[in-house]
Parts: structure tokens; sequence; C-alpha cells
């Protein structure tokens, strides 16, 4: 099932979706509305909403705050790449000049902060406290992620468990929050809600380690990003943790130089290093594992086609190309 068939599922939706992010986006600041809809507006594939409207939908939830809370997750999955893009001084996401290259920095945080405290307002209306709770939650360790990452910069010594835990901060959380929503929406007891869950957060794992392997062997007109950005801001990823244990004095010596300097220097050297220790192939069945993972969480939900939806979409986050 290719992913224009499991978007054909929740079409409907998403279009309520839409209407929902175009609302809650209204604001008498100008600059506000023109830096929020241009990042918004900017593509993507969806999908943290989408995964809040397939557990919804496994549920069998009938309401209509599922399109409210899948705007929320997409407001503050866009505020992260805000403040992301500001941090790593990035010029390029998706094919596109970043906000911050076109509006600034200081535009950037701020409409990243203003989106934050829209998202809050939204789950507010909701009305519903555990909903509070999940997404409070993931809103802080995602920031703990962000600071982790940060303080991870540029060190060669990192080992694989903190690298995962960063990735479970910063970017699987939300996947979890996600899948969570839609087991809460729909009631789900205890059982079922922890299965939605743990799926997200392994697939979210799993989501990142592909995106890995991307920065090394991406095409860049599909993935929208320049290849070795990672590498530039010396972030020390999985692939490169790999050369590092397995490669020999020279490999591990040249990955070790480019992680602590940062730059685009020593890519092709890195890259040859990659290559010739496997390192992609070893990253790819780490996310692998994870979506094993994340398919058998599913296990405990009653067949539909949204669950089947949930797993096609497992299958996708490690077959894709961008």
């Amino acid at each position: 099932m290719p992913l224009s068939l499991i978007q054909a599922l929740i079409e409907t939706d998403m279009r309520e979706v839409d209407a929902v992010v175009r609302t809650r986006l209204h604001s008498e600041v100008v600059l506000v509305r023109q830096v929020a809809e241009y990042i918004v507006g900017s593509g993507g594939k969806r999908l943290r909403p989408a995964l809040v409207l397939l557990a919804a939908g496994a549920m069998d939830y009938r309401g209509v705050h599922h399109h409210e809370l899948a705007a929320v997750v997409e407001f503050i999955h866009t505020a992260t790449l805000l403040h992301d893009d500001v941090v790593d001084e990035s010029a390029l996401r998706r094919g596109r000049e970043t906000a911050n290259a076109l509006f600034g920095n200081a535009a950037s945080v701020l409409v990243g902060d203003f989106l934050y405290s829209r998202a809050f307002q939204m789950m507010v209306g909701v009305n519903n406290m555990r909903v509070m709770q999940v997404l409070s939650d993931a809103t802080n360790i995602i920031a703990e992620g962000e600071v982790m990452q940060l303080m991870n910069c540029h060190n060669a010594d990192i080992e694989i468990e903190q690298y995962l835990q960063v990735i479970r901060y910063k970017t699987a959380k939300l996947f979890e929050a996600a899948a969570r929503l839609g087991g809460i929406l729909g009631d789900a007891p205890p059982e079922l809600e922890a299965g939605l869950a743990t799926y997200g957060m392994h697939l979210g794992t799993a989501f990142q380690l592909i995106d890995d392997v991307l920065d090394y062997s991406g095409d860049e007109a599909a993935t929208g990003k320049h290849l070795g950005d990672d590498l530039a801001e010396g972030k020390p990823t999985l692939p490169l943790i790999h050369v590092l244990l397995h490669g020999n004095k020279a490999q591990a010596a040249c990955v070790r130089d480019a992680i602590e300097h940062g730059g685009r220097a020593e890519f092709a050297d890195v890259l040859r290093a990659i290559r010739a220790t496997d390192a992609l192939t070893v990253t790819r069945r780490q996310a692998e594992v994870e979506i094993d993972e994340a398919i058998a969480a599913l296990g405990v939900l009653p067949d539909s086609t949204y669950k089947e939806s949930l797993l096609q979409l497992a299958r996708f986050a490690i077959a894709r190309d961008h």
C-alpha cells in the first residue's frame, strides 16, 4: 500500500484538519501569518497528524476533536522545525528556503513561540485533561531532546544508547503522543492505548534512523535538503557512530575529526568510510528492528482498514527515499 492509498483513507478528515490549520493560523499580526503560513504550506508528509486520524479511526472514534488535535500536533511539529532551523543555521528544508533564511532568526523563533502557545489554546478547547497531560509532557520531552542534541554536537564519544535516547525524545515522542491521542479520543482500554503509543514511539525512532541514512545517500531533489547537513553541524548520527566503533584506525580518525570540527570539507572521505564499513546497511537494520517492534505493538488492535494503514505506514517509513 503506497502512501497515497493511506492518505486516501483519511483524505476527508485531512481536509478538515487543513481547515482547522488555516483558521487557527489567523493573527492580526501580519508577520506572524506570513511566517506561519509559509512553513505550514511548505509541504511535508503530514505523518504526525495522519497518525492522530488513523489511530482515532482504529478506535472507531466518531467525534470531531481528532481534527483539532491533528492540527495541534502539526503546530507543535512546525514550531520545532522553526526553532531547529535557527539552532542549526539551516538554509534549506523541503527544497525551499527555511523561514529563518527568508524572514530572519528573530521572526522564526517568535512565530515558533506563537505556534506553541496557539497549540496549547487549542488543547484547552478540547477540554480533556488526559489530552493536556500527554501533549504537555510530550512538548517538554521534545525540548529536552533538543537540548540533549545540542550538548552532543561535536561529541565523537557518544554511545549508541545515548544517541537513541536523543531520537526518542526529539523525534519519536511526538509520534508516540499522536498515536496515543487517537486512543484517548476513542476511549481505548489501557492495553490498546499503550499499544498505539508503543507503535508511535518505534515508528518515530525508525523514521529518524532512515533520515540518518538519507543524509548520506538520498537524492537532494527528493529529500529537499543538502547531503551531509548533519555532518556539517557536527551531529554524531548512527552511521558515523558505527564507523567510530567498527572502522579501521584511519576511518575512525577521519570521522572523529569531522564530528569534532563540523563542516563539509571531509564529506567525501567520511562517505567512503561509511560505505566501506556498511554503516548505512547497519542503520537500516536498526530501523527495521524498530519497525518490527511497532508492528508487534499493533497486535492488540482489532482488525480494520485503519489498522492495516498503520501497518503499511510502518513499512513505508523504512522503504521511503525522501
